[in-house]
């Protein structure tokens, strides 16, 4: 630190005017520096938007929640706009809204056969409208499960067009007649993820037209059959009938079923995208990594929970990053390992939802394997020194009598994937001291993730979770830092926290 800027932390933080005058600190101007946003472990940097915004959306990662409107389980929850509000609160940039008729020609949202409660359409769409660019002014995505009929179709055509107005995305953009736009292009729009019937180029040619009663089915075995694919199985498929309204409004989000990667590369569309199981996206990354990861170089590609998660439990959303799956949907009702990772890394680029992927899950002459070793990798040595822990929240006992330690995980591809923990403190949470220090080998530093978690040891019931911090590793700072310590729910438990040095070189 040069003697420049410590004179503008005493400056800044000294409370005594005397002690000032001679350019020193009191242990009370010292607390206060080590307690204000500056000394965080999370870099001031990527509190903002510093990326570049101007790639096509298939170069990001996007944060993305599964069955927003549900705020416990998928069979008997409750659906709530809180589910909506909250998630966008968070940065979430696309939204899942499953739709069905309702009485009265009015649609309804909830878990279809399911005895999980209903909202309106509209007043869905209305809770997102005020809540859409709160956190973020980047695209919001409408992810549509839409099971309506034609005629309630038209009608959340209708309502999506009053709400959003000039906000929805009903026409290509000029500059983007056959390319994905950016997220920069897109600021302020809200753009549905739907089926569709037809070309880009009929919608424009239909603008402005009556489009009441006009509905057509989406056929889509016919539709590629008369492309000469013959490569899948004929079987009996349920024809869905779309209102073209509806239809119409869907531009650069549409939902296309994923056949295979050979399929996708034939003929698939730049403006269509594949939502994919977990256990099946799971299975293709195993198998097919590099077809993969070519996939997600042209298409977004979203990834969500398998049904039989009815409680909403989450997977580990690390292994569909790391090969560039742009949309990986999560219960965010549901705390956890899961949803730690996820607030973790979309803090990074000023929470704005959207982080520019690495630049080897964008380059198509990358030859990037998370399984394999990486030629001419530039690997970070990452040292941490554990010093102590500052007022450690207590969950079951009303002393400080804890037996506290600290896990310090790192989450990345598979051979970044480890953990250390320190030594067991007796009887003391509010002033544990470790003063331990761990190092580790991190050879993909771009995915990479560190969580620093602290327990209760428990023998009997095993460790009880205290608090947890999750951040990406290329946004930590380096030197003596603070770590704030959040819940299992994600609410800051200030002032706990734990004090650390930390150090890394590429």
């Amino acid at each position: 630190m040069s003697r420049a800027i410590a004179s503008e932390i005493i400056q800044k933080y000294e409370p005594i005017d005397e002690v000032k005058k001679v350019q020193q600190m009191s242990f009370e101007g010292f607390t206060r520096y080590m307690y204000s946003p500056e000394c965080l472990l999370f870099k001031q940097e990527c509190k903002r938007v510093y990326q570049d915004m101007t790639h096509p959306l298939c170069d990001y990662f996007i944060s993305t929640s599964h069955n927003t409107y549900l705020i416990s389980d998928q069979l008997v929850g409750r659906s709530d706009l809180w589910g909506y509000v909250s998630a966008l609160v968070k940065g979430c940039r696309c939204l899942e809204i499953d739709c069905w008729d309702g009485s009265q020609n009015e649609p309804v949202v909830y878990h279809g056969y399911t005895l999980t409660s209903k909202l309106l359409f509209k007043t869905v769409i209305q809770a997102i409208h005020k809540y859409a660019f709160m956190t973020s002014d980047y695209p919001v995505v409408l992810s549509l499960e839409n099971h309506c009929s034609p005629s309630q179709q038209e009608v959340m055509a209708d309502n999506l067009q009053t709400t959003f107005g000039d906000s929805l995305l009903s026409d290509i953009l000029d500059d983007f007649p056959d390319k994905l736009p950016s997220p920069e292009a897109l600021k302020f729009k809200v753009l549905v993820k739907n089926k569709k019937i037809g070309s880009l180029k009929e919608t424009r040619e239909r603008k402005g037209s009556d489009k009441s009663g006009k509905v057509e089915e989406d056929n889509q075995e016919k539709e590629k059959r008369a492309l000469g694919v013959v490569i899948f199985k004929k079987k009996r498929t349920r024809k869905l009938k779309i209102a073209l309204a509806l239809s119409d409004l869907v531009i650069y989000t549409k939902s296309e079923k994923f056949r295979s990667f050979q399929h996708s590369r034939l003929y698939q569309q730049f403006n269509e995208n594949n939502s994919i199981g977990e256990t099946q996206a799971r299975k293709l990354s195993k198998l097919r990594v590099d077809e993969f990861i070519l996939h997600t170089r042209k298409f977004i590609t979203r990834i969500y929970p398998k049904a039989a998660r009815a409680d909403s439990s989450n997977f580990n959303p690390q292994e569909f990053w790391n090969i560039g799956c742009q949309m990986v949907a999560l219960n965010f009702q549901t705390p956890g390992l899961p949803m730690d990772l996820q607030n973790g890394k979309f803090l990074d680029n000023g929470s704005s939802g959207y982080l520019l992927k690495p630049q080897f899950l964008i380059d198509s002459k990358s030859n990037f394997n998370p399984r394999k070793a990486i030629e001419d990798s530039d690997p970070v040595t990452l040292t941490i020194r554990l010093i102590s822990g500052i007022q450690l929240p207590l969950n079951n006992s009303s002393s400080n009598k804890a037996d506290t330690l600290v896990i310090i995980e790192v989450f990345g591809v598979p051979n970044d994937q480890m953990k250390q923990q320190t030594r067991v403190i007796k009887k003391n949470a509010f002033s544990p001291r470790w003063n331990e220090t761990f190092t580790f080998i991190i050879r993909v530093p771009e995915l990479a993730l560190i969580r620093f978690v602290v327990e209760n040891q428990s023998l009997i019931t095993g460790n009880e979770f205290l608090g947890q911090y999750t951040l990406p590793l290329l946004c930590m700072n380096k030197g003596y830092r603070r770590v704030p310590l959040f819940s299992k729910m994600g609410e800051n438990l200030e002032p706990a926290s734990l004090f650390v040095y930390v150090w890394y070189v590429r």
